[in-house]
Parts: C-alpha cells; structure tokens; sequence
C-alpha cells in the first residue's frame, strides 16, 4: 500500500491555509495525502471547499486518542501537525510516531516542549527509524536554513566558515493567530511556576544534544544602534526558539563552524531618532508582554482582546505579506558575507503553510534513510541543500548572496 502524507490538524486556522496550498500544488495529482482533525463535520466542510480534482480524503483522529493516532501512522509516509500549543496537546502523536518509525514535521516555537521529547522519544526514534522534524515554518526554516545558506557561500568563496553570523529583519508584514498566542502564553505560565525552565529559557543551548554543548557565551540584544548595518536594532520576538534551533543543526552537524560559533539575531527600527525610539519601545513591549502573558490576572485581561485560536490574518493579509531578511556573516580572518533572504505572504501563516509542506514533501519524497537515519533533527540538518532548492522554486523564498573581501578596519587602539 503506497503511503501518504497526512495534515494531522488540518481544520486548524494553519492547517487550512495549509490544505488549500497542497491541494492547488497538486494539479496532477501526483501527491497523494490525507487531512485529519477530530471533528468530521469540519473536514467535510474543508473538503467541500477545495474546488478542482484530485480532492483529499481525511481520516477523523483525535491528538488524545493514541488508538486513532496509530492508525494515522499505519497510512502515513510523513505527518505533519498542526495541533497546538504543543505542550499541551502535542506529545501523544509525537510518541507514536517514533515508536512506529513515522516521519513527523510539525511548527511548533516550544523549545521546552522541543527538551522534554527529545529525551523521552528520541531512543524510541532511533530504534524504529523515525525522523522528528520539529519548527519547520517561520521559526525557524528562515534562520536554520538562511545560517546554512551564509556557511556555505562562505565555505565556497572564501574556503573558511563564518565565526559570527547575525540575523537582522529588515521588514515584516504580517499578523499573529490565537494559536501562535496561546502557545506563547503556554510557556510564559510554565515558566512563571518553574524557576529551572526560566533558566533553561535563557540557555542558548538548551536542546543541543548534552555531550555536544559549546560554552562559548552569546551576543544578548538590546536596543542600540548597530554601526554595521547603520539602523538602531531590537529584540526580535522570535530568537528565543531560531537561535536554539541553529545552535541544534550546529551540533548535529559535528560543529563544522567552530566550538566558538555565534549566533543571534534582531530587529532593524531605522537609523533616525524615531528608530531610536521603535528600538527603545519594541524592547519595553517584549518584555512587558511576556509578563503579562506569566501572571494570571494580566493573562485573563490580554486573552480578552487578543486572537482565539481558530483566528488570525485575514486572506488579503496572508497574501499581501512578506518578510526581508538580511544574515551578515563574518570569518576569522576578517571577510564578510552578506545573505539575503526574502519570503513571500505573511510569514507566520501563509508562507509557513508552504515552508511546512514543502518541508514534509522534502523529507519523504528527497531524503532516503540511508541518509537520514530515525532521530530528532532540525531542517537544515535533516534537509539542506534539497529544501532551500524546494523553497526557491515552490514556496516563494529567494536566497542570494552579496562576499564583501575587504577586512573591516580595526577599532580603536
């Protein structure tokens, strides 16, 4: 029996838009997959809503019901899920998957959810062959994959890897959904009752494998004025979970770019005093934000008027957005490296929906098992080269590159 993917949460508000972009990628169809959700009266009104031929089946499963889960997995090449947040509802499917050598991708930001399924499944994983490919939307394909992408150039150009690479997002458009809040909220109430989850939140290493932690110290952003790309920068909301996720490919890899390897990322506010003060405000409000979300009260308030799940960009929205990105990498011996990165609609839903698909796509159909033994991977490091070439050509990404091999002037004396 040929196998299929399945969309494990395909009536969530993602797994929607989802579902729409495999359907219309599939015109001949060529690739044969599922939806699943819990709810039989909403796949049938999904299903009615794709137009066209070569419309999906779906399977009815629920993420607490490990009978209905195992079934999935029986007919399953890969899942992708889309059931969050993910410490609440994810581990029961991520457990059969392992022990039944099922392919998984998912895109969750949860690095503490990440921590807790790595050391409870990932022997079974290995043992049964399953690949667990965790954060394959916008946290953190841009950054695990545009990382990558920099190492490379730089290997090529310059035949020596970046020791320090920095993120820095130019542009933005785009809208946050109630589940995205909900997970957020998720962890900053763990965190706020669990004084060794705070810390490890702040441990840039915290899902590297234990015996392949670096304990070089990482660049932490505040609001300043970064002379290099001559804009005043911020804490960007998502290098919590991106800058873990790179530093996990980095092990995984063997560390090819160094023990001393840096990583981090920001958000560029102009280079003009309303920067100054973008800067100054966006560092606030984070900080601000995540305390509300941790005291239950200020939580209760913020959910009134924030997104439920279920809710999130309008259409228009999704496809009007985009996001520009710019990685600037510097060798040890002085050259410098600048990527850009630019994706099309709003990055959170409308281009993650087609980031994960095409990751799923990529790890069944593109990387055998001989290549990609059963464990816990991240994209760059389960998928490469394959999945930026996927992205450029199916999903809207475009990667170039700009070697800049004059030495930077010395500061001071």
């Amino acid at each position: 029996m040929q196998k299929s993917l399945i969309v494990f949460g395909a009536t969530s508000f993602v797994g929607q838009i989802l579902c729409r972009y495999l359907h219309a990628l599939n015109h001949d169809g060529s690739l044969k997959w599922l939806m699943a959700a819990r709810s039989e009266e909403r796949l049938k009104a999904l299903q009615k809503s794709l137009d066209g031929p070569h419309t999906p089946d779906f399977l009815i499963a629920d993420a607490n019901d490990e009978t209905s889960l195992r079934v999935l997995c029986d007919q399953a090449s890969v899942i992708i899920s889309t059931v969050g947040p993910y410490a609440l509802y994810g581990e029961p499917l991520v457990k059969v998957c392992a022990e039944t050598g099922t392919d998984y991708c998912d895109l969750t930001g949860e690095t503490q959810w990440i921590r807790r399924m790595i050391e409870r499944h990932e022997e079974a994983a290995k043992k049964s062959g399953a690949r667990i490919v965790h954060c394959c939307g916008f946290d953190s394909i841009p950054s695990d994959l545009g990382v990558l992408y920099t190492q490379q150039q730089s290997q090529q150009q310059f035949g020596e890897p970046c020791q320090h690479i920095k993120m820095r997002v130019r542009k933005f458009k785009g809208g946050f959904s109630g589940g995205t809040v909900a997970s957020m909220m998720n962890v900053a109430k763990e965190a706020a009752a669990d004084p060794a989850l705070r810390r490890e939140l702040q441990d840039p290493y915290s899902i590297c494998p234990p015996d392949r932690k670096p304990t070089v110290m990482q660049n932490r952003i505040t609001a300043v004025r970064e002379e290099e790309i001559e804009s005043w920068i911020a804490p960007f909301v998502m290098e919590g979970i991106n800058t873990r996720v790179v530093h996990r490919s980095h092990a995984l890899l063997g560390h090819p770019w160094g023990m001393d390897f840096l990583y981090d990322e920001a958000v560029m506010t102009g280079d003009d005093s309303k920067g100054k003060a973008r800067a100054r405000r966006t560092a606030r409000g984070q900080s601000l934000m995540m305390l509300g979300f941790a005291l239950a009260p200020t939580r209760w308030l913020m959910s009134r008027f924030l997104p439920k799940p279920g809710e999130g960009p309008s259409p228009e929205m999704q496809r009007t957005g985009f996001f520009d990105l710019v990685f600037v990498g510097h060798t040890r011996s002085g050259e410098t490296v600048r990527t850009n990165l630019y994706g099309e609609r709003d990055p959170g839903y409308g281009a993650t929906a087609r980031m994960l698909g095409q990751a799923a796509i990529c790890l069944s159909q593109d990387i055998d098992r001989s290549e990609v033994a059963g464990g816990f991977w991240t994209p760059a490091s389960a998928m490469g080269s394959r999945l930026i070439e996927r992205l450029q050509q199916h999903a809207g990404l475009r990667f170039s590159t700009v070697l800049e091999t004059m030495t930077p002037p010395r500061r001071g004396l």
